[in-house]
């Protein structure tokens, strides 16, 4: 019987763990990949959503294998960007750059695009693309303050996290949520699914540990 595949996390992400534990996968290895995320000259949000996941998979999967690590293993990378239109908003790491963001957003909608990339020890990728279509409430100056007050903005695309307080601010959302905390689960299910990952697996452990 062949044996069972690892997988690896290209991610440091928390909150990308947290999808993944959710649905009862436990990937066996971290290796974070760091790349330059500049978009390109007229590059399209969502051609760059595509490019950085793949970017982080094969970055991660040559570091691993330096590291002498998950030689047999699947790579999983996602990147997630926030666009208004062609514009691309950053990641904010000063409140400054989350205060315009969250003045751009402010009462209009807005797009989330995901990507997310599969390699295969051969080095095949599997990739899917996830759009999301959010529309903000009109958010006042008191809202604006509070939120930036908070922190829950830094290192976040688009200046937000919907999984935390600016789930508030949310009035319409059309398309995956889970993408638009970082990784699409349904999509991701399937490209693990299809590679022969045991998505399964721990399903039973978790209805005995819930039982209990």
């Amino acid at each position: 019987m062949a044996s069972r595949p690892e997988l690896i996390l290209a991610s440091a992400s928390p909150r990308r763990l947290a999808l993944l534990n959710q649905i009862g996968i436990e990937p066996e290895h971290l290796v974070p990949a760091h790349v330059d995320e500049t978009p390109e000259k007229g590059e399209l949000p969502r051609k760059l959503a595509a490019r950085l996941a793949d970017l982080k998979a094969i970055a991660a999967q040559q570091k691993a294998r330096q590291a002498g690590i998950g030689g047999n293993a699947l790579v999983l990378a996602a990147d997630t960007v926030v666009a208004v239109g062609r514009r691309v908003l950053p990641k904010a790491e000063m409140m400054e750059e989350a205060a315009d963001c969250l003045r751009l957003l402010s009462g209009r909608a807005h797009r989330v695009y995901t990507g997310v990339c599969l390699l295969t020890p051969s080095g095949q990728a599997r990739r899917r693309l996830v759009e999301t279509r959010i529309r903000f409430k009109r958010l006042s100056n008191r809202e604006m303050e509070a939120y930036l007050a908070s922190a829950e903005w830094k290192d976040k695309a688009g200046g937000y996290a919907i999984q935390g307080i600016a789930g508030s601010f949310v009035v319409k959302l059309v398309g995956s949520y889970s993408s638009v905390v970082g990784l699409p689960l349904h999509e991701t299910v399937a490209l693990l699914s299809g590679e022969g990952y045991p998505v399964t697996f721990n399903w039973l452990n978790q209805s005995n540990l819930t039982s209990v």
